[in-house]
């Protein structure tokens, strides 16, 4: 007998491209904490534009500013203007190499004005960066002026400068800011992802420290909104707001001054007819002045919604798709359909 020589096939090794499949498939599930059997749809991950920050590039190209103007000062001619030249004297004056007042009176107008428009660049952290540019000069002349307290009184030289800075350079400070801040900026929008699975809609955040993710389940939706902006419509995104029947999406807002009771108005037993009607009256009146009142507006905070995305048409359809394929009203279709399809076979 002749032996039987067996051929092994050879296996086909895997592509590149579903190696690169599968470790992107595994990094996402880490990543957005996928349970087992949970997908993520085509095209339904998400980020924020790169242009959704504009406005903090802006305002740190605007600090920026304010340290070259300050530095490099203003020359008016003969013939400028009345307002150019005001600007300039002012500039001259209060640009004191000890303190410089105008400066600092120009950056805390700067802050109060970014903070009060409550707008994208409004929050905490913002304010806090402006305010520590704005006092940075106030903190260096205390420094100077404490360590030339203790020269007075036999310290050595330099042992209580706690800054090693005499003055405020602007060009450098500001040149530093502009850096940092744009640099916090950049990784603070690329720590926003979304992404639209099979099972639920996921919002990741992951900036620093700071930790957050939110599953939204497709038949908890009870409105999909798509709001552009002008900026949006030129720049090409959109935000899209998820809302639930419990109040995910939207946020409670006090509209009005509530200043306690108006001072003067408290009524005594010797008061006369007309100080109590006096009295009543100015109750009255301040209360109304000072009436408070809640409403509910949209929420567009960018941990909670499809912040200023790109692929806003796409991500509302699968959104919109989704919803009616796990709503229970899409379901009990389903059902009624299985059934008479049942009774109409059986017939």
């Amino acid at each position: 007998m002749s032996d039987i020589e067996t051929v092994e096939e050879p296996t086909e090794e895997p592509t590149s491209e579903v190696k690169e499949d599968a470790a992107k498939s595994t990094t996402n599930r880490d990543k957005y904490r996928l349970i087992s059997g949970e997908e993520i749809l085509e095209n339904g991950e998400a980020r924020p534009s790169t242009l959704a920050f504009l406005g903090m590039y802006v305002l740190g190209a605007l600090v920026f500013g304010v340290h070259l103007l300050f530095n490099n000062g203003i020359d008016a001619a003969d013939d400028a203007s009345f307002l150019l030249k005001l600007t300039a004297k002012l500039i001259d004056i209060t640009n004191w190499e000890s303190l410089p007042v105008g400066f600092v009176l120009v950056m805390c107008f700067i802050t109060w004005a970014n903070r009060m428009l409550n707008i994208s660049t409004s929050g905490r952290w913002v304010t806090m960066a402006l305010l520590g540019v704005t006092f940075l000069p106030v903190i260096i002349s205390i420094d100077n002026v404490l360590s030339a307290i203790a020269g007075l009184f036999g310290a050595e030289a330099g042992s209580f400068d706690f800054i090693p800075i005499d003055n405020y350079n602007y060009l450098i400070s500001g040149f530093l800011f502009l850096v940092a801040f744009w640099a916090f900026t950049y990784k603070y929008q690329r720590s926003f992802s979304y992404a639209v699975t099979t099972n639920a809609i996921i919002f990741q955040h992951a900036f620093l420290l700071s930790r957050s993710h939110r599953r939204i389940l497709f038949d908890r939706i009870s409105e999909v909104m798509v709001e552009r902006t002008p900026m949006g419509t030129m720049l090409g995104y959109a935000t899209v707001t998820i809302m639930t029947d419990s109040g995910i999406g939207l946020v409670e807002e006090s509209i009005g001054v509530s200043a306690g009771t108006a001072p003067g108005t408290a009524t005594h037993s010797d008061d006369s007819t007309t100080t109590k009607v006096r009295k009543n009256f100015l109750k009255k009146f301040f209360a109304f002045l000072t009436y408070q009142r809640t409403t509910r507006r949209v929420d567009h905070d960018p941990r909670h919604c499809f912040y200023k995305i790109r692929k806003w048409e796409d991500i509302k359809l699968m959104l919109n798709e989704m919803h009616r394929k796990h709503s229970q009203s899409n379901m009990l279709e389903d059902i009624k359909s299985a059934l008479s399809n049942g009774e109409e076979s059986e017939a």
